[in-house]
């Protein structure tokens, strides 16, 4: 025979409070005290006490669901984004609605949009990269949806809620590394150009290299090709490079697998790295440390950015004038992880 559920009146009576001392407990309310919280909490472990999320949704008017929009599950940054999220969220109480776009440069999310709306969510974290113009509408969607919406890696609105890496800062950052061990000719292999992180990371490339005062305009074009976040784009692009440029000592990779692709590139043609070339990637992917040599190259700290998005959220939902919800944004700063694929001592 199938076991009766055991009710909160019942775990109440068990205890010797009413049963709104006990949802109080449920909801991690502060007025109850220690000594009391902690025998109700031992009561429902040995009664085996589930409480009715359905029942308590209805009654607090809250789903305790979160929408996640997500894109590019085969890239390592979405992928650990991801993690971040759903590690945050399940800290803080709030089940995950996953959904998957698979087009983002489309701008296709506005059904997914409001699908998400009818499914009572208590508010959407946009994971989907800003490629080309698959923002605007989408924009327009969250500022004037009945719930709190946060958006990962795009460049920040105001009045918009937006978690992201200051890719510029940080690519700038890397250039400026090459610089300092005395590589001249510093080349860039791109992500797709669509993308806000890739154009973000050529600018801090540009930036870091116009300061210098020896390059110009035709030269920045000449030292830049476009790749597509694969090994393969890498090891095309540097080929590339290296036949417009012969004096090309160096290479900045917008991500470590295009970096890798640099690598057997540099085999290929006869570079020693890093003494006749110098390969930095971004990502600091596991295996960047086990690349041959090991990759010096950008740590983003991903899992963080999106346990922020939740933590963004979370405060949307539970600040006192939620009527309109408050926006923010938060910036997280990468790392640069110098290795021995920039160093020319080694």
């Amino acid at each position: 025979m199938r076991k009766k559920s055991v009710t909160i009146k019942e775990v109440a009576r068990e205890a010797g409070v009413s049963a709104q001392t006990v949802s109080r407990v449920l909801n991690d309310r502060p007025d109850v005290s220690e000594e009391t919280r902690a025998r109700i909490l031992q009561i429902i472990a040995d009664m085996g006490y589930s409480p009715n999320i359905i029942a308590r949704s209805l009654i607090q008017g809250r789903s305790h669901t979160i929408g996640v929009v997500g894109y590019g599950l085969g890239y390592y940054g979405p992928s650990r984004i991801l993690t971040g999220i759903e590690r945050q969220a399940n800290e803080l109480g709030y089940s995950l609605l996953f959904c998957l776009l698979r087009q983002p440069e489309k701008n296709l999310g506005e059904e997914l949009f409001a699908n998400l709306l009818g499914r009572q969510v208590d508010g959407i974290i946009w994971a989907v990269p800003e490629i080309g113009d698959n923002r605007p509408t989408l924009l327009a969607q969250a500022e004037t949806a009945p719930i709190p919406v946060v958006f990962i890696n795009m460049e920040p609105r105001e009045g918009i809620s937006v978690a992201a890496m200051d890719n510029l800062s940080a690519a700038r950052r890397a250039v400026e590394h090459l610089i300092d061990q005395g590589y001249s000719r510093i080349g860039m292999i791109t992500g797709p150009n669509g993308w806000w992180e890739s154009r973000q990371r050529e600018a801090g490339w540009r930036a870091a290299l116009t300061a210098t005062g020896r390059y110009s305009e035709q030269d920045l074009d000449c030292l830049r090709v476009t790749g597509d976040w694969y090994p393969s784009s890498g090891e095309s692009g540097l080929t590339e490079l290296i036949s417009r440029e012969p004096s090309l000592d160096a290479v900045f990779a917008c991500n470590d697998p295009m970096a890798l692709g640099a690598l057997q590139a540099a085999r290929i043609l006869g570079r020693s790295v890093p003494q006749d070339l110098a390969v930095v990637g971004y990502d600091d992917v596991p295996e960047a440390s086990f690349y041959f040599p090991p990759l010096t190259t950008v740590h983003q700290p991903l899992e963080e950015m999106g346990a922020q998005a939740v933590q963004m959220l979370h405060r949307a939902l539970t600040h006192p004038d939620s009527e309109p919800y408050p926006s923010e944004q938060v910036w997280l700063r990468p790392e640069l992880i110098v290795r021995a694929s920039s160093i020319k001592s080694v």
